[in-house]
Formats: structure tokens, sequence, C-alpha cells
């Protein structure tokens, strides 16, 4: 029997349809609201049980206190000019990018206005690594509105912790953050080391590499014997190496990985210091008592070169140190608590719409952004989280507020000094567990940052029960989706 033109004409629209039906359903169920609050989506894990209780923006300094450091950030969008008299078009604060250092002593309260002068999207500050009260952590559309141009907002918070650390927008930051609207902080302690002490903030402005904005070597004068604490800033979206070279009496140490010390860390011998994207690694280097110089490289050939004289780049070494077993170990009572809660972040990769685009997103748990997980603990809870990656890609995990323990990789348990992070370096096929203890109250972002990956969907919320926020993601305020 012949089949006629109609008949056909239908079986052709019915193929057609039940293509096209399904995929303009995923299409309508991808788009997001214009504007929403972060409690509407995400699912399982105890989320729903937000309502009531405190306000986010009730969770801040002692507004009656007085500061200690007080510091004034003019943002503005312009162009600008590295040491080396290259132009480059984005964003200075005050003026220059990157943006001047924070440097504070422990136990000080940190006060800092940012001033919206021309930076079109709007701005915020996020305080890297600094457990900062909720309302003061700098993310669009969760703990504050950003800034528009002409407005301002001012941060306020106690640096309780000494170490190495940064601040950058968390507005756009995919955008801002390469483009420069950044800085680094470094808290002190009260009794100060007689080292020199050197910050290295490396930044690739449309390309080029950077230490503290300048795109050539970063000369040091230190006398024969002394020491030297280099704090190495990544800011770039990827991990990036360091390497110290040079005739030494003792080899290098890396005394501090994102702002807390080792313990008790042995030399560094013919090995690079993985410095993933965020995070931060301090090294102590002693000067050779010949008096010859020593080249700490970062990245490749760009270095801080301390003592006088020359000495060449080198290669990078074959081997790569392995903090799970570097260190001398220390108790660790987090490690051995029975955690009051457990959760799991598996990070992949699938096709699918992202508020109504196409493309090969990053997912959490199989899930597309916004249907991901969202991680809800009582203050005072012990927490315990497996990330696990098989997305295809290396993924720097930042989990704002808080620090991590990690306590193993691949089921391997780590045996070195304590290893306490807030960017974590995941390479695809491996698994990490880490443990930290809930003890800041707020609603906070865990993130790749990489952060085009969290645009692309790549971010969950960790929430305290009975704390809320009132800022919207969108709405008038044009908070980022971040």
């Amino acid at each position: 029997m012949k089949i006629g033109p109609r008949l056909r004409l239908m079986t052709a629209g019915a193929a057609t349809l039940a293509v096209i039906g399904p995929l303009a359903w995923f299409w309508q169920a991808s788009l997001l609201p214009p504007t929403y609050s972060v409690h509407d989506h995400g699912h399982g894990y105890g989320h729903g049980s937000h309502q009531g209780g405190r306000d986010l923006t009730s969770l801040i300094a002692d507004p009656s206190r007085e500061a200690d450091v007080e510091m004034t950030l003019t943002a503005r969008q312009e162009r600008f000019r590295l040491a080396s008299g290259r132009r480059i078009d984005g964003y200075t604060l005050n003026g220059r990018s990157p943006g001047p250092q924070i440097t504070a002593v422990v136990g000080q309260l940190v006060q800092v206005t940012l001033v919206n002068a021309s930076v079109p999207d709007g701005i915020t500050l996020h305080w890297h690594g600094i457990d900062v009260p909720a309302a003061m952590d700098g993310v669009a559309g969760v703990t504050q509105d950003a800034v528009a141009p002409g407005r301002s907002f001012t941060y306020r918070f106690v640096a309780d912790r000494a170490g190495t650390f940064w601040y950058h927008s968390h507005q756009m930051s995919h955008e801002q953050v390469i483009g420069g609207l950044l800085g680094a902080v470094v808290v002190r302690p009260e009794r100060q080391s007689e080292a020199i002490d050197v910050t290295a903030l490396t930044h690739l402005y449309q390309g080029v590499r950077t230490i503290n904005g300048s795109d050539t070597d970063l000369a040091v004068p230190a006398l024969p014997g002394a020491a030297v604490r280099v704090r190495v800033v990544n800011t770039d979206n990827g991990p990036i190496p360091m390497w110290v070279t040079g005739t030494l009496d003792t080899a290098p140490r890396l005394v501090a990985v994102d702002g807390t010390d080792l313990n008790a860390p042995g030399p560094v011998e013919r090995a690079a210091i993985l410095v993933t994207s965020g995070a931060r690694a301090d090294v102590e280097v002693r000067m050779p008592a010949d008096g010859s110089p020593v080249r700490v490289q970062i990245g490749g050939p760009l270095s801080v070169v301390l003592g006088s004289g020359t000495l060449p780049p080198s290669r990078r070494p074959a081997a790569t140190l392995d903090l799970l077993t570097y260190g001398t170990p220390a108790a660790r009572p987090l490690a051995d608590a029975r955690p009051d809660r457990s959760f799991r972040y598996e990070i992949g990769r699938r096709p699918g719409f992202l508020d109504g685009v196409p493309g090969l997103f990053w997912t959490v748990n199989g899930r597309l952004y916004p249907d991901v997980p969202v991680f809800t603990v009582a203050e005072g809870d012990v927490v315990r989280m497996t990330i696990a990656n098989t997305s295809g890609e290396v993924h720097p995990m930042h989990l704002h507020g808080h620090r991590v323990l990690v306590l193993s990789r691949d089921g391997v348990p780590a045996t070195g000094s304590p290893w306490w992070t807030d960017s974590l370096n995941v390479e695809d096929g491996e698994s990490y567990e880490v443990a930290f203890r809930a003890g800041n109250p707020g609603v906070w972002v865990d993130h790749c940052h990489n952060l085009p990956h969290a645009r692309e969907g790549l971010m969950v919320h960790l929430m305290y029960e009975g704390v809320t926020t009132p800022f919207l993601v969108g709405g008038p305020a044009g908070n980022s989706r971040e």
C-alpha cells in the first residue's frame, strides 16, 4: 500500500514533534525568572528549612567598635597602563590595578568603603579566604546588592587570622576580576617576623602575565643570610606552578597555604608548588651566604628576584610537591570528630540548557543549575564533604566563609601537616574528602574559582538553618547570577 503525501507529512510532523517537543520543554524549564531568591532553587540536604529566624544583614561586626584600618577604594572602568607602558582596557581601584594592598595586624577591625565611580554593571568586593560575617561577604544577590555607579558600600570585619588573602569583585566576576578589580590583603601576626616580607600577586591582563601589575621581574633587595617570605597570590582562572632556583644554603620551605601556616614544613627540593586559582602559597627562602641571588619563578620565567646579581630562569622541576604528605603531622580533632552532616559534591558535564542557552554545561550530582543541591547545616555542625570530579577538566573549588581540612584524596589519608584550604585544586578523576565546622552563620556560595565555570553553573549554596537573605538575583540592582 502506498503512503500518500498527507500521511507522509503527518508522519514527518509527528517525528519532528517527538524531537522538538522534549527540547522545547527542557528549554522552557531551564529559563530563570528575571528576579529570584537563591532560596527558591535547589534541592535536597535539608533545603526548605530556612523560613523565619535571622536576616543575613544582621550578621555584621560590632557596629560600635572603631576601625583600626580604614581605606576607601574607588572603582572605575577605564584604560590604564602596566609598568611596561602597555595599555589595558579594564577596571581600576584608586586609579590602579591591582588595587592597593590592605595590610592589618591580626585582631584589628578593617573598614573599607567601596565607591563605584564608573563601573556600569555595578560592583561588590569579596574577601577571599577571610571568614568575614555573612553580610560582608560581597556576593551580589546573596549577601548584598551590587553597588551601582555613584553609590558606595562599607565593609567591616575583624581580621581574626594572620595570613595571605585577597579581595575581588563578585558581581560579573568572570569579566570584572580578569579586567582588574582585585587586590591583596595581608594580615600580619601580632609578633612580627624578622623575615623580609614580599607580596607577589600574579594576574593575566589580556594574556600578559604580571606580578603586582608589572610584566617584568620584581626585584627585591636581600642581604646574604636574610630570610625572605614571598606571598604568592594566584588571581587567574587556572592553576600555576611556582619554583625556586638559585644556589641555596638551605632549600626553600612552603610555610603557609591559603592563609594558614603549615606545621614544621620541611625543605622543598627539586619540586614545583602548584598554586590553584584563588589560592595563596607563602614560601620562605634563606638567602645564600655567598651573596648570590635567588629566583622565585611564578608560572614561567616571570619571577621575584631576591638579592643582587643575575640568575637566568630555569625549567620547571619534573616533580610537584604533594601537600597530602608534606610537613609534620599534628593533632586534627576535626578529622576524628563524628560528622553531623555528610554531603557529596560530584562534578560532571553534559549537554543541556542553562537559562535558555544550549550548550555543554557543568553538573553537580548529575543536575544542571539551578536544579543543584543546597547544603543545609546548623551552627556548630561538623560537616564532611566528598568532592569528586569526572568532568574532564580541573576545578579549583572555593567555599566562602569557611576553611576546610583535607582528610583524603582518592581514598588515601592525609599524613603530612594539617592541610587547611579554601581553594582546593580538584583534577579530573580525583576525589577529595574534606571537613569543616559550621561556625559562621549565613548563606554562602561554594563554587569553582575558574570564574567562567561558576557562570556556567558550577556553583551551589551552603545555607544555615534559620538564616535568610533579602537580596535577589536580577531585579532593580542588576545582581548577576554567579
